[in-house]
């Protein structure tokens, strides 16, 4: 009890209690002055003026200024009434109305214990609430409204996440069986072996195997010739040439990229999360069969039994997949002599898959200079041909050149010796001897047939 003297009205007081002090107090200006939810001022203004200025100042809001606009946000993209919203909800939106993407937005206003103490004292104001005051004590009418939107989110996001789980589980599945059963992987090994003992005979050498993360080595040791040859180039061609089967041996690893993406924790982390998710809603809906339904449009017990029969179903599968597939990649690590307990998924396919990458590079590689060394043996040939056919033509130019000099020469030189008139006259009497010896000829045969 606390003792004082005050003279309020005229009257001494030695004890306060908050009977006396109600009865002395200006109630109504207290509370003007302290309360957590004011009322605005209403201004007179003239008929005239603007009146979207009045309404707004009627409005009455108690949450916080940035919650509030970020939840206006929402519901003008949501594009639904309160009244949508809740019909959704407590339907488990059988309509598909809410995208998921709105629902987790959702998530992210649910009323909050102060919001609904300081909402339920002005609900006899709700025509003056703002329209995200008025969406979070509509909201807070539904009966364990954040746990029903939980529940629906999960079941709209459940066969998402399996689909992401499925093809994971999968891969790491089937690419342990490739690694393990490859013949053409197995005999690429050897082969990197025996280049390898062979480049470290003597104390290095005769190994009778090596760790799978060596593989990669190969690409790093370089030509003493040509720094841009590799071991790796070196052994495809080899291989291309003495073994055609191996060189194809990625056809036979069509899973490793694709496990070479997964990590076990991460996947076992997903699947940890799909599991308790299951049990979230399992408990909500025990939780919604020991009450009363929330009138006719409450559908949660009935939609939430159907999907958690189908989901346990699914979720059963996921998990049965995912133990078969670690024994099988244990089973794969033991194979190549690795640890069990070290390895994951993403490390050990990760070097097979940078081993393929690698290459298929110097595959590319080696196209590339073949090809190149045949358009420069192409040009080389033709360079050769045009220069074997300028040589001819200059050489029959020079040639018929040198003819016709050596004749006009002759006729020159046997001008000025007077050869060419001895030729003449030589010519002439061969001429006159033929034609003297015919008409001889002519004149024994007439002779002949006269005596016959």
């Amino acid at each position: 009890m606390l003792l004082f003297q005050s003279q309020l009205e005229g009257t001494i007081w030695k004890e306060m209690d908050d009977l006396k002090v109600f009865k002395v107090l200006d109630l109504e200006e207290f509370q003007q002055t302290f309360s957590a939810y004011q009322k605005p001022q209403v201004l007179h203004k003239d008929p005239g003026e603007d009146q979207s200025f009045v309404r707004k100042v009627k409005e009455l809001s108690v949450i916080d200024g940035r919650r509030a606009q970020n939840c206006n946000i929402l519901l003008l993209r949501l594009k639904l009434t309160n009244e949508e919203i809740r019909h959704a909800v407590l339907s488990m939106d059988e309509q598909e109305d809410l995208p998921r993407d709105m629902l987790e937005q959702l998530l992210k206003f649910v009323p909050e214990k102060s919001d609904i103490e300081l909402l339920e004292e002005h609900k006899h104001e709700l025509d003056r609430m703002a329209k995200a005051d008025r969406f979070l004590y509509d909201m807070s009418s539904i009966n364990h409204y954040q746990q029903r939107l939980q529940s629906l989110y999960f079941k709209k996001k459940f066969a998402e996440r399996v689909a992401e789980l499925k093809p994971k589980i999968k891969a790491l599945s089937l690419a342990s069986q490739e690694v393990v059963q490859s013949g053409a992987l197995r005999q690429l090994l050897e082969v990197v072996l025996a280049f390898g003992n062979y480049m470290n005979k003597g104390q290095r050498g005769n190994a009778w195997g090596f760790k799978v993360s060596s593989l990669n080595k190969i690409a790093d040791t370089k030509s003493s010739i040509d720094k841009n040859v590799t071991l790796l180039h070196y052994m495809i061609t080899v291989l291309e040439r003495k073994y055609p089967k191996v060189a194809a041996f990625s056809e036979e690893l069509q899973n490793v990229p694709e496990a070479a993406k997964v990590n076990m924790t991460e996947l076992e982390k997903d699947i940890g999360k799909l599991r308790s998710g299951l049990k979230n809603v399992e408990a909500e809906l025990q939780y919604q069969e020991g009450r009363s339904p929330q009138g006719p449009q409450d559908r949660f017990v009935p939609v939430v039994s159907q999907f958690i029969t189908v989901a346990s179903f699914s979720f059963s599968d996921v998990e049965d997949s995912l133990s078969e597939a670690k024994q099988v990649f244990g089973k794969a690590l033991a194979h190549f002599g690795e640890e069990t307990s070290n390895m994951q998924p993403d490390q050990f396919f990760g070097i097979f898959h940078t081993f393929l990458t690698a290459y298929s590079e110097a595959q590319q590689d080696n196209e590339n200079m073949a090809r190149r060394k045949e358009e420069e043996e192409r040009r080389e040939i033709k360079e050769a041909q045009l220069k074997r056919d300028k040589e001819l033509k200059a050489k029959t130019a020079r040639a018929n050149a040198g003819e016709e000099g050596g004749e006009f020469d002759d006729l020159v030189s046997a001008l000025r010796s007077g050869e060419v008139f001895d030729r003449d006259m030589s010519k002439m009497n061969r001429r006159k001897q033929r034609t003297q010896n015919v008409l001889e000829s002519s004149r024994e045969r007439v002779v002949t047939r006269l005596n016959q």
